[in-house]
């Protein structure tokens, strides 16, 4: 306690600067907008950075895992190469355009950052604006869905991951084709709510369940997870299962961000859609 005193006597003037400097800094900050966010964008540059080296340390530790699964990733996206291009149908008098056009492409970027213990859990990749990455771009690992773009600095992005509380994903069961919807409860980071699936499909473990397509920031077909447990609701017409997901957030350690090359002319075609 001495000690703590004569430190305070000695350098007293200095943290008086200190703490008058810091709380002037605040009012600067929290109450001019462009200050504020000059002040964000230079944090999220700094803190991915920081992120960057813990990341260049931690990776020795998982080379074995990285490596396989970049090799069944590679394998996977030869085989399904035809995944990436749409075939618009321009068909007139039985002559078909068998021109195709490419609809997605990906940019793989490398996992800095990831929680899993929050309500709302992000993932921070070194990947951003000046590399092709903007906000609403979909993401997904060698595995399966992973989350969705909401910022992006120069050089960093910020993802919201699919275990957040505000996440949801339009999704179907492959083996049937019935739409439904993922989200996550907060419960466990290796599994999932898939729901809004009528009564009348009969769910069975191990389910695969798929995006949708119904959205332009994931193509159709890409895994989600797999059914384990199924409970219905009795007063109503659909029912509830809990999938495992196939990304293994704890493991999280390359991504790729999914760029629909056709999504700017698909929204502008929506958004001229007249509600009744």
């Amino acid at each position: 306690m001495r000690n703590l005193i004569l430190f305070i006597r000695r350098y007293f003037n200095l943290l008086l600067f200190i703490a008058i400097e810091a709380i002037c800094l605040n009012r600067v900050f929290s109450q001019n907008p462009f200050q504020q966010a000059w002040f964000l964008q230079f944090s999220e540059e700094w803190m991915g950075r920081l992120y960057q080296h813990y990341a260049d340390v931690m990776q020795y530790f998982h080379l074995k895992q990285v490596n396989e699964s970049l090799l069944a990733e590679n394998a996977r996206l030869r085989n399904q190469l035809l995944q990436d291009f749409s075939f618009p149908d321009t068909s007139r008098k039985l002559i078909r355009d068998t021109a195709q056009h490419r609809q997605y492409a990906y940019l793989p970027a490398e996992v800095v950052n990831n929680s899993i213990v929050h309500a709302n859990n992000y993932i921070t990749i070194h990947r951003g604006r000046l590399e092709g990455v903007h906000a609403h771009m979909g993401v997904v690992s060698s595995q399966g869905v992973a989350g969705v773009v909401v910022r992006a600095s120069d050089h960093y992005a910020l993802v919201m991951s699919l275990l957040h509380k505000d996440f949801r994903l339009s999704v179907r069961l492959k083996r049937t084709g019935d739409i439904g919807y993922v989200r996550w409860d907060g419960e466990d980071p290796a599994t999932a709510l898939f729901s809004d699936i009528p009564r009348s499909v009969t769910l069975y473990k191990n389910d695969t369940v798929v995006t949708s397509g119904f959205s332009v920031m994931f193509p159709p077909g890409i895994v989600v997870g797999y059914v384990e447990k199924v409970a219905q609701q009795p007063a109503s017409n659909f029912q509830v299962a809990r999938i495992r997901l196939a990304t293994p957030f704890s493991r999280l350690r390359y991504v790729y961000v999914i760029e629909n090359l056709q999504a700017p002319e698909q929204l502008q075609v929506e958004s001229n859609v007249v509600s009744p």
